[in-house]
């Protein structure tokens, strides 16, 4: 047995496994075996390895000092498939971003600074700049502190994430069709949907155009068959159109991971998954969230900075369902499937021009995990 050293942390809603660069093999094929022993798949219950049996703590970040003069270190993401040998890095997760500033901080890589620390990070895989801000208390990554977040029990220092040098991550364009809607066809019938990118291409669609609610479950979307088949087929035509698949029945093998799929519907009181109450007033619209064919338990980071830019350009889907006084003001609230998460954006839109000069949001995160993880000899290149 090989020995690689790695923590555990979870960063936001999600939880994955840092990995030096350095520490795994240069072969791509050989990296990618590597990987899924580490992270025991393809199984559904990764029973083999460190993976949790889920989307959201399926999830790697390789980190190394940066290649870039104007960054602190480079952030690789890969989602890790579970019963497919995949290891995905077509995307970013911002969720697991929120902890490289304070891996960083605590192994080293960016010396700490008191009381907050900026952490530059390069994201290799739409090679973009993210910058965090990190709480420090006694020369490492704080912890403590009164800041909560829908979908982590307690509280925990407040880290902020400023995405606004992420747009056109992987498409070049914060509209990647240069529109704010398009039309896509589906067996005779048109769909409005809106596609921005920032940090991840992110595909919208009004709940009632597809025949639901909007304040389901994911449980109660992932088990109507006909509405998964309807959704991956719009995302699948919406690939296409930016660009990242050539036929939309290859996304969900060669673009799994991304775009992802937001359902918006105006805000309306109901019940997260876990059974507690979210009252209409206390938010501004209502979003579920689709990637890898899953409903999102949560919501994405990098696609609540999209959201709450989106409600502010006029014409986007988002903009027509979202509340009229949310539109004007910095911070915003959406509604998921375990709660709320607010977003803090300032848009300035003059004719066909749109400029983000903010697009925030905030994460708390926490080592859980410094160790070794043992991988079969068998999975390197002999």
């Amino acid at each position: 047995m090989e020995m690689i050293r790695c923590s555990i942390m979870r960063g936001g809603t999600s939880k994955g496994i840092f990995i030096m660069k350095n520490d795994l093999p240069t072969d791509q094929m050989e990296r990618e075996r590597v990987i899924l022993s580490i992270f025991g798949s393809p199984d559904i219950r990764q029973i083999d390895g460190l993976g949790g049996a889920d989307l959201l703590t399926s999830k790697l970040a390789i980190i190394s000092p940066s290649t870039r003069e104007d960054a602190d270190v480079d952030y690789t993401f890969a989602q890790v498939g579970l019963d497919k040998p995949t290891v995905d890095i077509k995307g970013n997760c911002g969720n697991i971003a929120s902890a490289v500033g304070p891996f960083a901080i605590n192994t080293g890589l960016v010396e700490a600074k008191e009381p907050v620390t900026i952490v530059r990070i390069h994201l290799t895989n739409s090679k973009n700049l993210l910058v965090a801000e990190v709480p420090v208390k006694y020369g490492k990554a704080a912890v403590e502190g009164d800041f909560s977040i829908a979908g982590v029990p307690g509280t925990g220092a407040k880290i902020t994430l400023d995405w606004k040098d992420a747009q056109g991550a992987f498409t070049g364009k914060l509209l990647p069709t240069g529109n704010v809607k398009d039309i896509i066809n589906v067996d005779g019938k048109e769909y409005a949907v809106s596609i921005l990118d920032i940090g991840n291409p992110l595909v919208f669609i009004k709940a009632e155009d597809i025949g639901i609610d909007g304040r389901e479950t994911p449980k109660q979307i992932e088990g109507n068959m006909e509405l998964m088949n309807l959704i991956e087929q719009i995302r699948g035509m919406a690939a296409v159109k930016i660009g990242m698949v050539e036929n939309w029945k290859l996304a969900a093998t060669e673009s799994a991971y991304a775009p992802f799929f937001a359902i918006v519907s105006p805000s309306k009181d109901y019940t997260t998954f876990d059974g507690k109450e979210v009252k209409a007033e206390d938010i501004d619209l209502v979003s579920r969230l689709l990637f890898m064919q899953k409903v999102h338990k949560n919501y994405p980071v990098t696609s609540t900075v999209s959201t709450g830019v989106a409600a502010k350009i006029p014409g986007t889907v988002v903009s027509e369902v979202v509340k009229e006084e949310a539109k004007s003001r910095v911070r915003m609230n959406i509604g998921h499937p375990a709660g709320c998460i607010p977003a803090e954006s300032i848009v300035e839109v003059e004719g066909g021009s749109i400029k983000i000069v903010k697009g925030a949001m905030y994460r708390t995160a926490r080592p859980i995990m410094d160790g070794y993880v043992y991988v079969r000899k068998s999975n390197y290149n002999k």
